[in-house]
């Protein structure tokens, strides 16, 4: 975890007694005590500022006094009371009152439920999906301030210079509070010009745990369970929008593999010779049943067609038995509606399958010709396995040791390290 306040980086400093507590804290708590205290300041710095605090002051205390009973409750009081210093400090006149009143409100309701943080991560992310701000800001926002991601991962997600990043969230949060944008739920014909941009951010929050850019893991289960109960709270507040629907469809049927993903220590296993028996049934059939409902509407849309490939994966006895043809007109499909390099990519991987890797090859060069994907470490790693099924060996090392050089994931840089090695 970061403290640093330049550019708001949030990784913390290790301590020797309670680190695992306040890490485990910060990853549940961290983006709702940040919602719950933004509603009430109306500032996402403000907020930001007084959960950091908060956990600075928690790395303090905790290792001598030990970690308190309620972990989530202390940090959320400390950092309320932090932010009610700073108001008292800063402002004055009606504002102060205002504010204060709407801090104390929020303190009373979480008094009245066992001192739980309130939960108001969806109002945030509609308010970091407001249309006055650009798309990528509002997903970046929403990351950062939500969940907890440095500047540096969304970055690489995004596939920006860093600084680059940190200037867009900085204007981001500066444009929420000086245009006085609600961190609310819209009502009426509000909601729906918004679901799209807020399922994106649902959908960016589960990939990040389900293909973590850095970290010791490749799955963060914390991240995609949080996505998957945002999906949820969105698809019973539009229970009628076929997007939403397949979104929670899509997630579901994603994290239904996670268990077969990752071996006893951490190290990535392929799709390809993943054990499906250890796949979640459950999820997928609820995932199979969403995806029914929202195709019934007769609308494809981008979560729809997504959804509908990790289907094919899902319904797939093993991965000889895949239907790669069905999986390649899906991505033609999307390509149709949201032309994307990163999916030109996917594409030529599932084309691979069907024509052999020549042709996978091909397409992937083909992805990748104008720059946009140099760095991509899927990208590399893609054209390095279909280098190496082709039996270019030199090549393919190659291609590896550049996807080794751009991953910042320590599961994925052991399984390049592993490719490289076999060759």
């Amino acid at each position: 975890m970061e403290a640093s306040r330049s550019g708001r980086s949030w990784t913390f400093p290790a301590c020797e007694i309670g680190d695992a507590a306040i890490e485990e804290s910060f990853r549940r708590d961290a983006g709702r005590a940040i919602a719950s205290l933004s509603r009430a300041l109306r500032d996402l710095d403000r907020a930001e500022d007084a959960v950091q605090e908060a956990y600075l002051l928690a790395l303090e205390r905790w290792p001598r006094d030990g970690v308190p009973a309620q972990p989530s409750a202390w940090i959320y009081a400390t950092a309320r009371n932090r932010a009610i210093d700073r108001i008292r400090r800063e402002q004055r006149g009606a504002e102060k009152h205002e504010t204060l009143a709407r801090l104390e409100a929020i303190g009373e309701a979480s008094s009245n439920d066992d001192g739980a943080i309130p939960d108001d991560r969806l109002s945030l992310i509609f308010a970091c999906c407001h249309p006055s701000l650009n798309l990528d800001a509002r997903v970046a926002l929403t990351l950062r301030s939500l969940c907890g991601l440095t500047t540096e991962e969304i970055a690489d997600a995004f596939l920006v210079p860093h600084a680059t990043m940190a200037q867009r969230l900085v204007r981001a949060k500066r444009k929420i509070r000086d245009a006085a944008i609600p961190f609310a739920v819209p009502e009426g014909s509000g909601l729906p010009e918004r679901l799209d941009d807020v399922c994106t951010v649902i959908y960016l929050i589960f990939n990040q745990g389900y293909a973590s850019t850095s970290g010791a893991q490749i799955v963060r289960d914390d991240l995609c369970l949080e996505a998957i109960r945002l999906a949820r709270t969105l698809a019973a507040l539009a229970p009628r929008e076929p997007e939403v629907l397949a979104l929670l469809a899509l997630v579901l049927l994603a994290h239904a593999r996670h268990k077969a993903r990752a071996d006893a220590l951490g190290g990535i296993i392929s799709l390809e010779v993943q054990n499906r028996s250890l796949w979640d049934r459950d999820a997928i059939s609820e995932g199979l049943q969403l995806l029914q409902r929202a195709a019934s509407y007769g609308r494809d849309g981008q979560f729809l067609l997504q959804a509908a490939l990790a289907a094919e994966h899902a319904r797939a006895a093993d991965w000889a038995s895949t239907d790669w043809r069905r999986i390649v007109a899906l991505y033609d499909g999307l390509l149709g509606l949201a032309p994307s390099a990163v999916t030109a990519l996917n594409r030529a991987a599932a084309l691979a399958m069907v024509d052999g890797p020549e042709a996978g090859l091909t397409a992937v060069e083909r992805a990748g010709q104008d720059g946009e994907l140099d760095e991509y470490y899927p990208y590399h790693a893609s054209r390095g396995e279909l280098l190496r099924r082709l039996g270019r060996t030199y090549e393919a090392a190659a291609s590896f040791r550049a996807a080794l050089a751009l991953s910042k994931n320590e599961a994925q840089q052991r399984f390049f390290e592993d490719k490289i090695a076999t060759l």
